[in-house]
Formats: structure tokens, sequence, C-alpha cells
């Protein structure tokens, strides 16, 4: 298979050297943030500008923590730059945070998933230095997962969160440049933003059509096909079942020790979805739910990317799990927040609350998805 030769931003930093140079830079970044030889961001930003201050979002600036572990600021062994923690005590700046730098650049590979929280990262970013007059810079990165399909539902306006807002839909279909610019707009943001393009990506393309290497982006999602799962079994991070989380295949395998496998591999396989399989597995999670316990389930295979609504195939899941162990399942909510994890997550609490049954959302969903695709093709760079 020959792959498309695809140069992110950050290895054209160059043809944009005059909106650096003379500035003291701030970085938000993380382990991916490497330019096509691997190299760090965080190295080649500090060795031609003047690099003052790195911000951190959810995992750190050297990817060594796990989801939802809170960032302390601290001082970069590395480096000896100060780190300023957004995903800690506070998500959004602070002045201290804003007075470290003329010019914010931010190179992070998202994975086109409206829960990922680097996408709200970036959105608070940018607020901030509309408010305090300052230019951001984002380096753009693919979409790993394309940028043709969307899908899900629009965010709920009451159940926005650090994993929902701006009235995305689950799978937005934007480079997390595009996205940059559709936050801008949405937002009403002052703050000048450029956008250093990519070149050679096509919106067909997913990240195995083209010669760039996969950099983990984040703990949890160890590979491509990780992140296509995502997208539908995200959802179960607000349930008891477990996602996979303590396994080598997160997001892939769902289940618990109350499941029969074999039972609900075949009821899976009876919806005929098209473009996924569904295969009977135990697996045993070294951390996260169920730890310790032999849990039984199911592994989503996608065996036509095209094909498949992955959405849809998590939510019938979902659904199919709800009704073979009504007195089972259970929905979670966090600490001190009334609104319910799968809620927040899957954009509505329409479903959970019976008003909504799973058909009549990947209809709404469908529509919804289509809707949002028409209105942002004004984002588009490619």
């Amino acid at each position: 298979m020959i792959r498309q030769h695809v140069v992110s931003g950050i290895d054209r930093l160059g043809e944009y050297a005059d909106l650096l140079k003379g500035k003291r830079i701030g970085l938000m970044t993380n382990p991916t943030g490497v330019n096509r030889a691997l190299r760090s961001t965080i190295d080649i930003v500090r060795e031609s500008y003047q690099l003052t201050a790195l911000y951190a979002v959810e995992h750190g600036i050297r990817g060594d923590a796990q989801a939802g572990d809170a960032i302390a600021s601290s001082v970069d062994e590395e480096t000896g730059i100060t780190v300023y923690s957004a995903y800690g005590e506070t998500s959004h700046f602070t002045d201290e945070m804003l007075e470290a730098f003329d010019t914010l650049v931010f190179d992070i590979q998202d994975v086109g998933a409206r829960f990922y929280t680097y996408i709200y990262s970036l959105a608070y970013a940018m607020e901030a230095c509309s408010r305090a007059g300052k230019e951001m810079i984002v380096l753009d990165r693919i979409n790993p997962i394309g940028g043709v399909k969307t899908a899900g539902v629009r965010i709920d306006p009451k159940l926005t969160s650090f994993v929902g807002d701006y009235g995305l839909v689950t799978q937005y279909a934007l480079t997390i440049g595009e996205y940059a610019r559709y936050v801008h707009d949405y937002l009403k943001l002052t703050c000048p933003l450029t956008v250093v393009p990519l070149s050679g990506w096509e919106r067909s393309m997913y990240l195995d059509d083209t010669d760039l290497p996969w950099v983990m982006t984040s703990p949890n999602c160890q590979n491509l096909d990780a992140a296509l799962c995502y997208i539908g079994t995200c959802i179960f991070e607000g349930t008891n079942i477990s996602e996979g989380r303590g396994t080598t295949i997160p997001f892939q395998t769902v289940g618990a020790p109350f499941i029969e496998g074999a039972k609900l591999e075949k009821h899976m396989n009876a919806l005929g979805l098209p473009g996924v399989h569904f295969r009977r597995m135990s697996f045993s999670p070294t951390f996260s739910k169920h730890q310790g316990e032999i849990c039984h389930g199911v592994q989503m295979h996608i065996t036509d990317r095209e094909k498949a609504d992955v959405f849809a195939s998590g939510l019938m899941l979902l659904d199919a799990l709800r009704s073979m162990y009504p007195d089972r399942v259970e929905f979670l909510r966090l600490d001190g927040d009334s609104r319910y994890i799968l809620d927040k997550l899957l954009g509505t609490d329409a479903y959970r609350e019976g008003s909504l049954s799973a058909e009549d959302l990947v209809k709404k969903a469908c529509r919804e998805s289509k809707a949002f695709q028409e209105e942002t093709r004004r984002y588009y760079l490619y």
C-alpha cells in the first residue's frame, strides 16, 4: 500500500517564523506534539524561538498522568521551563498564566471525538487570548478518523461540560485547526488566530492512509482502531460496564462480570449492523472498573470503515445490555454533579430517561450530524 505523504503544521513552522521571532512563546502541547522525525515540538520551538512557558492539558506535558488525574503546575525537568496546568485546579488561564507569553502556540493531536478534553483546553486558551489581546497559533494536524463522516447528536446546552460543548456532534470531522476556526466564530472571539495548515491530506484519508506515525493520543487510545471505536464505546464510561480500561485494547472491548459473552455476541450480530462485527471475549482489567475480576463481553471489530456507523453501533450495544440486564446495568454520576455521565457523553438525556428509543436517537443523530456537516463546511481548509 502506498501511503500519502502528509506534512503537519509543526513541519511548516519555519514558514511562519515572522509570527514568532522576537516574542515570548507559550506552548500548549503533549507527547503527540512531534514532527515527522518524531522530534518534540517543545525542542523544536525552544531551539529557534524564545519559549517561556508550557501549558499542560489532560495526561500532562509528558503524558505521564492517567485519565482524569489532576495536573499540577511544575517545572519541566528536561527544559527547566515552567509548566502551567490547564487541567488541575483550573482549566482556564489565570492572569499569571497569560502574563508568561506574547503568543500562544498549540500543537496536540486530537481524535475527532467531542468528548476529548484537548479541544476544550484549546477553546479555553483561545478565550483567554481574546481576553488579553494575545495571538494564538494552531499547528494543524489531520483528523485521524477522517474528515468526511460525521455522527451523533448535537450536545444539549444543559449538558455542556469539559467533555461536550459548542454545539458539536460526537464525530465532527474537522481537523484541530478547522475546529479552532469554528470555535473562534462560535464564541465570537477576537484573538488573532493563525492556523499553520497541513499539506498532502485529503478529507477521505484516515491516519493509516498517510505516512504519518501514530503517537498515542492518550494512555487509553493506543491505536487507530481504538480511536475509531471510541466514537461508539466512550459512552460506557458513564456506566458500571467496563470500556476496556486496564486491558490492552481499551474502547474496543466492553464487558462486565455479569454479562454472558456468547449471548451478547449472538444478539449483536443478529442486528446486522453494517461494517461491524462483535466477537465474544473475556478479560480482567488491571485497573479501573472491575479491577482483577473476570469480565465477559464483546470486542467490536470495524470490518468496513465506510459502511460502519460506530456511534449507532455503540448505542445499540448499550441498549442490548440495558435490555438483557435491566437490574445490573447502572448509570453513574460524578460526585457533586447531579447530571449523569452518560448524558454528557451521549449529548442528550432523552435515551436514558426513555423519551427516545435507541433507534429514534440514531435517526436524530443522522439528521443532526448531517446538518452540522453542512454548517461547518465553511471552516474547511482542505
